[in-house]
């Protein structure tokens, strides 16, 4: 797989305010979860998710090897801001920032 951004999850501080907006705009959320609220928007993943909103949205890369594309960014000189965690079965993220403090997503194994 080659590394492609396919979602991008937005951090909300009032997860029914922010549904009520995204669903006029996207339509029904096919995830509607306390913890996520998910939309497909033409094969892109947009998510809403209850948080710390000052950092703003993430864009997610899909990478074949989290850990890799992690140490990789780290010696280019990315900063860690989220350590990986597990999302799902066989799904963590975590997130980086670059130089300008610009969010870094990765999703991967």
């Amino acid at each position: 797989m080659s590394t492609m951004i396919r979602s991008q999850v937005i951090p909300v501080s009032d997860l029914d305010a922010a549904k009520a907006v995204y669903t006029t705009l996207l339509g029904d959320p096919h995830t509607d979860q306390p913890y996520y609220v998910g939309y497909n928007v033409g094969g892109f993943e947009v998510a809403l998710a209850p948080g710390d909103v000052s950092g703003g949205p993430v864009a997610y890369a899909d990478v074949d090897d989290l850990d890799a594309m992690r140490a990789a960014l780290l010696a280019a000189g990315a900063t860690e801001r989220d350590a990986p965690r597990q999302v799902a079965p066989g799904a963590r993220v975590c997130v980086l920032l670059d130089q300008d403090g610009n969010a870094i997503g990765l999703r991967g194994k």
